[in-house]
């Protein structure tokens, strides 16, 4: 009863972790502690990788700590890192699968970490159950560490079959399918079982528990024979295996059942015990023998049944009962798969401990973009409210028509708006700029296009090997697959579109301010001259509406630079919801990342969001007491053509500058939105390139594994061998039978014989060791036959299978009347139906020799005259 079933290890191939998972890392953190701690932690996890799986693992308990280690870690960084962006592709062999002559061993590639965790997984069942295999069942420490690792990889087996299908999204190998991994997970089960059955037995607990626990082994058993039926891929010890444990138990439930019927003086029911006992003892002797040892079993129940036999003849003399009117013997099971819950390592520590969850990140980022748009919302407002207040000042020539009282000089706003454009660089900072945004514009369009590109090559060939191979060409298609890749390629493609309008319109705005700014970069002379002369309005000098509007545009300006020290504290404004968003996680579940977003940005930016409207509703309101005043003072101060060209030609130099500066700004913007962008198109190239690459090597495993499939496909379709085509006689005794190949229907009476080859050259031993010179032999002599015992034809077996596995065309056997050319004559001849003739040196028997009758040739002979295989002429 010490046969137990043990699992084999899956085999992965190597995979590079560190190279993906550091791009990710350092494009995901800046430079700094801790993203040199993220990429430390990333070799760790490729080394412990290597530790798990890139060598043979011994059958203790120590290296099933360090495959737990992996699958805990696996689970902890799964929602830190985007693994379905990485593309990182993991191949397993099938466990159970031990190759083909032509294919090698079935194996599956995937780009999937669940598919990685699943096959971790399925190794820790397996060693679990190759270290309780292991162990001493002959004392009480390794009783119950067998029990435990066999519950273990019961455990870690029924895990993957309610997991596998969604973690994979297809259809796995064999040995890790549901119906595969739920049948090892009761096999398992039982042999914990069975470890209890052992353990009370040496306990010496009562006859009643233990046969209990025996019966419900016994019902493990037959349960999982019942599913292990259909397991083709499973050994094919495994089955008698379990048919014998099944009988096995029973058998050791019958016993001790019988005990407890002897203690309630129940003599004929423990006869009829013990002899069912036998029965099944004697089946598994009989048929289960080379798979298991049951003679200790079996000799117990012999002693029993022979004492129990002789007491119930000479003292009790109780009626034997049927069996299928005996009791059933009820159950108890001690034994419960072990709840796979991470972490499953005692010793486990998080790698990326510091490193929020995926979930978070992504929480972190909306949070961030909407953190974003409040604020360029409200920036955007104030600006908004400067252009505006620029543009009405400039309208009404405020404040040069009160500097320009005296009417033959430049006013001093206007000057100062000069020095600020000259000192800006003028016009050909802003031409320079103008000129490098096509060129930054066709950049990112070609790493756009590029990149497209990339996935439509791949599309392309993944629809034309679907096309070719059909439903064998089982992987998602790329078209699916690549859709949210070119939704976000469009989204870039209409940034750009956009981008290049934003683009025209600065441009024309400058084409229309071009000639001012250019007059506001000269010298202040020549713009003096530029500027048309009027009549002085002395007069007004001194007025008070001219005091009340200078009044005015002060507290104008003192409210444009409250806003500039209010634009400030809204863009510095921090806050870190990762603590928020952790928090959520870990009590509901999931993020609701807009309510929480809301109302933080409610909290961090009300203040600044009521200063900013108090900020444009002061404006609103002295704006209107600026034009009112202005037009009093329009109304005092003397106007003719003269003052009118002026005023008209100062309107036009302070819009120049507000639209210098604006323009100024936008091209700068531009530049950087381009650059910034050529960062994120650069990220989009990579993760299409890693895709890509991931998508060809994934293709190319099931293109290997096609051709390979393919190659253990029969050659030819099912048939049956005709009647008359199986009537030859037997091959030879000792020669092997031919191989079975495509016989044509013989007519000899269709055509007439072929003239007969002339028989061997006969020659002495003298000339075996000098020329050899054949005799000639009549045309009309006929060939001597061979004997018929030593040469028999060719022939199919007789129950020669339906499916042709031989060569495809009929091995060639010579038309009637062949015979064998000597070695001697032809040495270059080559066949595979010659017989071995060794050289025969002087003074020995003549060449050829036949061989005796009783020793055939070990080779296929050629077929005897009367018998022709060839068809006929």
């Amino acid at each position: 009863m010490a046969t137990f079933i043990s699992v084999p290890l899956k085999k992965s191939s190597e995979v590079d972790l560190v190279k993906p998972l550091s791009k990710f890392v350092t494009s995901a953190y800046p430079a700094g502690e801790e993203q040199s701690e993220y990429l430390r932690a990333v070799e760790e996890l490729n080394k412990l990788r290597k530790s798990a799986l890139g060598r043979p693992l011994d059958k203790h308990e120590s290296s099933l700590e360090i495959l737990l280690r992996y699958y805990d870690q696996l689970c902890s960084v799964e929602p830190k890192f985007p693994f379905p962006e990485l593309c990182l592709t993991f191949t397993w062999k099938d466990a159970f699968d031990k190759g083909s002559l032509f294919g090698g061993s079935v194996k599956l590639a995937l780009a999937s970490l669940g598919y990685e965790k699943t096959c971790v997984l399925f190794n820790v069942g397996a060693l679990a159950s190759q270290i309780a295999s292991e162990q001493n069942l002959d004392n009480d420490e390794g009783l119950k560490a067998a029990a435990k690792f066999y519950q273990l990889a019961s455990g870690a087996f029924a895990h993957i079959k309610d997991t596998v299908l969604s973690a994979l999204n297809r259809e796995p190998t064999m040995d890790i399918s549901p119906e595969t991994v739920g049948t090892l997970s009761q096999i398992m089960l039982s042999q914990a079982q069975e470890v209890f059955v052992l353990k009370a037995t040496a306990d010496k607990m009562k006859d009643a528990v233990i046969a209990k626990l025996a019966n419900q082994a016994a019902d493990f058993y037959g349960d999982a024979f019942k599913q292990c039926q259909y397991k083709e891929n499973l050994p094919k010890e495994v089955l008698p295996v379990l048919a014998a444990k099944h009988c096995m138990m029973q058998a050791t439930a019958e016993l001790h059942q019988s005990a407890l019927a002897n203690q309630k003086k129940r003599f004929g029911e423990e006869i009829a015990r013990l002899q069912h006992a036998t029965e099944l003892v004697k089946t598994v002797a009989s048929r289960y023998d080379e798979y298991v040892n049951v003679k200790d079993l079996s000799d117990k129940i012999s002693r029993a049944l022979t004492a129990a036999k002789k007491d119930n003849d000479f003292i009790y003399h109780d009626r034997v009962p049927e069996v299928k009117d005996l009791e059933h013997i009820g159950k108890a099971t001690l034994v419960k798969a072990t709840a796979i819950q991470v972490p499953l390592s005692q010793k486990f520590t998080d790698l990326f401990e510091k490193m929020v969850p995926m979930e978070v990140q992504q929480s972190l980022s909306m949070a961030s973009s909407r953190r974003n748009e409040m604020v360029n919302r409200l920036v955007g407002s104030l600006r908004e409210a400067t252009n505006l207040c620029n543009g009405v000042l400039a309208s009404l020539n405020l404040p040069a028509a009160l500097e320009d009282l005296s009417g033959d000089s430049v006013p001093g706003s206007i000057l100062e708006k000069s020095r600020a454009v000259i000192q800006q660089g003028g016009l050909q900072s802003i031409e320079q700029l103008i000129k490098e945004l096509p060129e930054l514009l066709q950049r990112n369009r070609e790493i756009l296009d590029e990149s497209l590109k990339m996935l439509d090559d791949e599309e392309t060939t993944d629809n034309e090997l679907r096309a070719k191979f059909s439903q064998r060409w089982n992987r998602t298609p790329s078209g699916d697959l690549y859709k949210p890749l070119r939704a976000e390629g469009g989204n870039f493609r209409s940034v750009l579109d956009k981008a290049v309008q934003a683009d025209q319109v600065v441009r024309d705005r400058y084409n229309s301010h071009c000639e001012m700014i250019a007059l506001l970069c000269k010298p202040e002379n020549e713009l003096c001259s530029a500027i048309p002369s009027a009549n002085p309005a002395k007069t007004l000098q001194g007025s008070e509406v001219v005091n009340v509007l200078k009044a005015q545009l002060a507290q104008l300006d003192e409210i444009k630079r409250d806003r500039e020290v209010l634009e400030g504290e809204i863009k510095s404004v921090t806050f870190d919801m990762t603590a928020k968003f952790l928090t959520a996680l870990a009590q509901d579940g999931a993020i609701n990342e807009e309510a929480l977003s809301t109302t933080e940005l409610d909290a961090r930016y009300g203040t600044h969001t009521q200063r900013v409207q108090q900020n444009l509703r002061a404006q609103e309101d002295l704006l209107a007491q600026v034009q009112t005043s202005h037009q009093e003072f329009a109304a005092l101060k003397q106007s003719n053509a003269e003052a009118n060209d002026r005023e008209e030609m100062l309107k036009k130099l302070a819009s120049a500058h507000d639209s210098y500066i604006e323009i100024s700004s936008n091209l700068k913007e531009g530049t950087k939105f381009y650059n910034d962008l050529t960062e994120i198109l650069l990220k989009f190239q990579n993760k299409c390139s890693d895709i890509v690459f991931a998508r060809k090597t994934e293709r190319d495993e099931l293109l290997k594994e096609l051709q390979q499939s393919i190659a253990r496909e029969p050659s030819a379709p099912s048939f049956s061998v005709p009647a008359y085509q199986s009537n030859t006689s037997e091959p030879a005794a000792g020669g092997p039978t031919p191989a079975p190949r495509t016989v044509f229907p013989l007519q000899p009476q269709a055509k007439a014989q072929p003239p007969a080859r002339p028989p061997p050259p006969s020659f002495t031993p003298q000339a075996a060791s000098s020329n050899i010179t054949p005799s000639p032999a009549p045309a009309s002599q006929a060939p001597p036959s061979l004997p018929a015992s030593s040469n028999p034809p060719p022939m199919a077996p007789p129950t020669a299978p339906s499916q042709a596995q031989g060569p495809p065309y009929p091995t060639y056997q010579g038309y009637p009347g062949y015979y064998q050319m000597p070695m001697a004559y032809n040495p270059y001849a080559y066949g595979y139906n010659m017989p071995y003739v060794h050289y025969q040196g002087a003074g020995q028997a003549g060449y050829p020799g036949a061989p005796p009758a009783q020793q055939p040739y070990p080779y296929p002979q050629q077929p005897p005259q009367q018998q022709p295989f060839y068809p006929q002429q």
